[in-house]
């Protein structure tokens, strides 16, 4: 859908989004953004993934492994400050590309 092509472009800052309010892991992050959209969007598991490892490679997100008792570990991510700057970023891009988007969709 047109919804889910939009919304994939802006993976990396929905991610650093979440992860400004507190370190998370994909399967939670998936959780959280059904909740925050009324179940009206999933993202994919491989391009969460994907974007998990390029957001640690460039150095927005730290990984690191929780302490688990029951069940498998879980490889969390903190958001660090270059990934602050880099969220602050995509979202002045995104208003400023959604007040473009309301002039010529109005």
């Amino acid at each position: 859908s047109i919804t889910f092509d939009l919304i994939r472009g802006h993976t990396d800052a929905i991610i650093l989004s979440f992860s400004r309010r507190e370190a998370c892991y994909g399967y939670q992050l998936n959780t959280d953004i059904l909740a925050a959209t009324d179940a009206q969007f999933s993202p994919k598991e491989a391009p969460l993934y994907s974007a998990f490892r390029w957001l640690e490679q460039t150095g927005m997100l730290i990984p690191y492994w929780g302490d688990e008792s029951i069940g498998a570990r879980r490889r969390y991510y903190s958001i660090t400050n270059l990934g602050r700057a880099a969220f602050a970023d995509y979202k002045q891009e995104w208003e400023r590309s959604t007040a473009i988007l309301d002039k010529l969709i109005k």
